[in-house]
């Protein structure tokens, strides 16, 4: 059964729960949620509102933000003040997209506790045991990857694992839980989804890339094994190997297909967004693209930044890069590809890049997609656990499959001289395999090196002529708690800032 024949239905779940975030609660009393959850419809609708909370900014535009232009990927571009705070690394805890980014994937979580637990008291004797296995399964899927982009957005948070029924401070108001807590209940959660969840639900890729597998779970928990404070390089190999074994049979594809927006649900492909252009569809496209694809003549946002450029251009990476920035001439000012002076009574146009892994506008409506799980990302994410166990010849084979569906050759004998020499040269593997698909951030606080690279970025602003201090420091790593956050839960303690 596809996933997109229950979006109406879903409805019913979000009236059922409908709140800001995890700390502004309206009780869900007996009498409605025993009505509600009583037939395989309605647990089914009730799914379908989870999997649509992908469609939240935090999933379609606030995640590329903090993880592509907090780095060294992309600036802000356009003209909101809360993405130029992301760009310079001056991230304040009133910040509109840091609490839109903690409410919604809180939200998202509760959909989940709520699914996993009700699916329980269902006795519709059209839900078959199997079927309420994979549903459970796939609510235990969806919380692991919520609360993985939460611990990895703000460090520790509150780990909420029931449906929350009160409105008691005392209840309500959870203190911090530590970032190895977190991705403890994160891995927790995937080990039971792995053993729920089938590899896919039939023939219908559209069903199976989006929908939680047993694949993407497996994947998710590897990224966990990495990214968490004692990253265990063995346990991800275990993980990537049952990814890899899996009867969704995964594989790398044709680069350019990815993203030409023809291609979706493809075989590399683990899971993502089923966006649908003009009913159901993406509105990041129009925010980021050209003039002469989105048919207005604002200033975009995202823009790839020089340094990006010139990575791909260092590797001669034509196809990643040509798939990834569209050069265009434009007449308004970017401070970091051109300006014209106020008295210029005929502008020079300027060129600008655009981010172009999203190729259709669409009047706001787009179906371009965002991968929430790709192959290529855990292809070298196999490479960087191959060499943190010290088999570097093994490491460089998987790098040397992503170089050469790209028409690259492989890594030569000085990007793999030594483990740390080889583990920079993945590093970049990364950044020119996944630019904007927010992994950027988090790749490089996993590498260790989020505060060397940032404070060694040579960015001038056009407009000054002067070099752009990011004064990056540890404390910065991690987002603020939102400010409304603090002033309503005092079991809360703030970042450092």
């Amino acid at each position: 059964m596809k996933l997109k024949t229950y979006i109406l239905s879903g409805l019913i779940a979000t009236a059922v729960w409908s709140c800001d975030d995890f700390l502004d609660l309206k009780p869900i009393s007996e009498e409605t949620t025993a009505s509600a959850y009583t037939k395989l419809s309605q647990i089914e609708a009730a799914l379908t509102g989870t999997y649509e909370s992908f469609q939240s900014d935090a999933y379609v535009w606030n995640n590329v933000q903090f993880q592509d232009v907090r780095s060294d990927n992309h600036y802000a571009g356009g003209d909101n003040a809360s993405f130029y705070e992301v760009d310079y690394l001056d991230v304040s805890a009133t910040n509109d997209k840091v609490y839109q980014s903690w409410s919604n994937i809180y939200n998202a979580i509760l959909k989940a506790n709520i699914v996993m637990v009700r699916v329980m008291d269902v006795t519709d004797p059209q839900l078959t045991e199997t079927r309420r296995d994979q549903i459970r399964g796939e609510a235990l899927f969806l919380r692991a990857y919520h609360y993985y982009n939460l611990v990895n957005l703000f460090g520790g948070v509150p780990l909420v694992l029931d449906p929350t029924t009160s409105t008691d401070p005392g209840v309500v108001n959870k203190p911090r839980s530590t970032k190895e807590e977190v991705f403890a209940q994160i891995i927790t959660d995937l080990e039971e989804a792995t053993q729920l969840l089938p590899d896919t639900y039939g023939s219908d890729a559209a069903v199976n890339k989006a929908r939680a597998t047993a694949g993407a779970a497996w994947a998710l928990m590897a990224k966990a094994y990495a990214q968490k404070p004692s990253p265990e390089y063995s346990k991800v190999l275990d993980c990537i190997a049952k990814v890899e074994a899996s009867k969704a049979n995964y594989k790398l594809i044709d680069y350019t297909f990815l993203f030409d927006g023809a291609h979706y649900n493809n075989e590399e492909s683990i899971m993502e967004i089923q966006w649908i252009a003009g009913s159901d569809g993406n509105w990041g496209p129009q925010m980021l693209l050209p003039p002469s694809i989105s048919g207005d003549t604002w200033r975009k946002f995202i823009t790839p930044s020089k340094d990006l450029l010139a990575a791909f251009d260092s590797e001669g990476d034509e196809i990643r890069k040509n798939t990834t920035i569209l050069f265009e001439d434009v007449s308004w000012i970017d401070e970091y590809y051109g300006i014209n002076e106020p008295s210029d009574e005929n502008p020079t146009p300027n060129s600008v890049a655009f981010g172009y892994k999203w190729k259709n506008a669409a009047g706001w409506s787009s179906g371009d997609r965002q991968y929430l799980l790709r192959y290529g990302d855990i292809v070298l994410l196999k490479a960087e656990a191959l060499n943190e166990t010290n088999q570097l010849a093994e490491a460089v084979t998987e790098v040397n499959r992503i170089r050469n569906r790209v028409n690259l050759p492989d890594l030569t004998d000085a990007q793999k001289s030594s483990k740390e020499v080889l583990k920079a040269s993945i590093l970049k593997e990364r950044r020119l395999e996944l630019a904007q698909e927010a992994q950027r951030w988090d790749d490089l606080v996993r590498y260790g090196v989020v505060v060397e690279t940032m404070n060694s970025l040579n960015e001038i602003d056009l407009r000054t002529g002067q070099a752009v201090a990011h004064n990056m420091t540890e404390a910065k790593i991690l987002l603020p708690i939102p400010q409304q956050e603090i002033d309503r839960n005092p079991s809360l303690e703030q970042n450092p800032l």
